[in-house]
């Protein structure tokens, strides 16, 4: 196994952040690296609940994704399980700090290989993931 994680602080709320995951319009605006954008065909935002969705890369290519969530405690964590290749689990996780929210991002590949040959893309990307995250964060605030 192999693990990505990342963390990032965001000027809002546990709630605000939280808002931006469990909303499939808004969750469909930021997911994903930049350039990318998202077309939903189920999102069943429960635990055990499937999101199926293809990512429409930069380069015109379509990437289809299938998960399963896994556990869903609201304003404080999302985990799941992307189901099709790469398998991985995603965890995130937010705290209230200060006046924000600190995100911590835990991605664990079941396939160390791949995951190493794939380690300058996937922390690129989810970099990039975690800006347009707070982009949309920002944008839902008052």
């Amino acid at each position: 196994m192999a693990a990505f994680r990342t963390t990032r602080w965001l000027p809002a709320p546990p709630a605000a952040v939280f808002a931006a995951i469990r909303e499939p319009e808004r969750l469909a605006r930021w997911w994903g690296p930049a350039g990318f954008t998202n077309t939903f065909h189920v999102f069943d935002f429960r635990e055990g609940g499937a999101w199926d969705h293809t990512m429409h890369g930069p380069d015109g290519k379509a990437y289809a994704n299938q998960a399963v969530f896994l556990e869903i405690v609201p304003d404080r964590r999302m985990r799941l399980k992307h189901t099709c290749p790469p398998p991985f689990e995603l965890t995130l996780d937010l705290a209230p700090e200060g006046t924000g929210t600190r995100l911590a991002w835990a991605q664990v590949f079941e396939d160390a290989a791949f995951a190493e040959s794939a380690r300058a893309f996937l922390e690129k990307a989810n970099g990039e993931n975690l800006d347009r995250l707070a982009a949309e964060v920002a944008a839902g605030l008052p």
